[in-house]
């Protein structure tokens, strides 16, 4: 019988992997080496390996939003600019699963996305990490035969000291600032099509009628966007401002890419507001 992830016992042999690797060198596949060697019954599903390098934020926004459609296992996320440094290597139980990664702010989304933390651990048990660790491959030498050793059912309290939640690192809160006739909202990321998703949720772009204007934050000028609720309720070119999976404000540009139009990128501030007129 298979018990809870949060106490210490193995879901269905998952393994998932988010990192920032990239395809091009062997880094991805001496993580799955370790994973195999330590726990070959696990079976492993690569997220992404094309994090951009070192952006903590896409990271722990593609976690956040692809961990609870995954099955209940351990996630391991590695974008860690930080690697080698004072900064903690966690382990987190949920009731959705284990998160392993650095504590840089790369984990606590997807933990809430997975109903919130329940316990965590520092990784500094030797026992449960590679005879020799490099200083700047922790997602092979630590988070990898950690995940494969929670996945396996041991107990992750073995792992090391309890880490209060409360201490973790987390990224600064993207900017949402609603107003009267509409709201101002930070990108929190564009994807492979050039969608660009806004930290704003879907909630604030319900009441705004069907055609919005789209631009720079205190910046009068912009693009003006139909109001829709998928790609093809704009005109082939156009600009469409609508609610994406994620339940967040999205804007795209049907058969282009949103953010070529607007020149966003993550951290742009972008205002959405009704119009009355194109």
């Amino acid at each position: 019988m298979t018990r809870s992830a949060s106490s210490g016992s193995p879901g269905p042999g998952v393994v998932s992997l988010t990192t920032d690797y990239g395809l091009a060198d062997g880094f991805a596949a001496a993580c799955h080496g370790v994973i195999a060697r330590l726990a070959p019954t696990a079976r492993v599903i690569d997220v992404t390996h094309l994090v951009p390098p070192g952006d903590v934020r896409r990271g722990a926004a593609v976690l956040a939003q692809t961990v609870p459609h995954l099955p209940v296992g351990v996630h391991m996320g590695v974008v860690d600019p930080g690697v080698g440094t004072a900064r903690r290597g966690v382990a987190l139980a949920t009731p959705g699963g284990f998160l392993v990664g650095p504590d840089n702010g790369l984990l606590p989304d997807a933990a809430a996305a997975l109903g919130g933390v329940t316990a965590g651990v520092e990784l500094t048990n030797p026992g449960w990490l590679a005879a020799r660790v490099s200083a700047t491959f922790h997602g092979r030498d630590v988070f990898a035969p950690v995940a494969a050793r929670l996945m396996l059912g041991e107990p992750l309290g073995e792992a090391g000291p309890a880490v209060d939640p409360s201490t973790l690192v987390r990224l600064p809160e993207p900017v949402v600032e609603p107003q009267a006739d509409g709201f101002t909202a930070e990108v929190l990321t564009v994807d492979h099509f050039g969608n660009v998703q806004l930290a704003a949720p879907a909630d604030l772009l319900a009441p705004l009628p069907a055609l919005v204007r789209v631009g720079p934050a205190g910046d009068s000028e912009g693009w003006a966007a139909v109001h829709g609720r998928t790609f093809g309720d704009a005109r082939a070119g156009a600009l469409v401002a609508h609610a994406d999976s994620a339940g967040r404000v999205a804007l795209s540009v049907n058969g282009g890419r949103a953010a070529d139009l607007l020149a966003a990128a993550p951290g742009t501030l972008l205002r959405v507001e009704g119009a009355t007129h194109p």
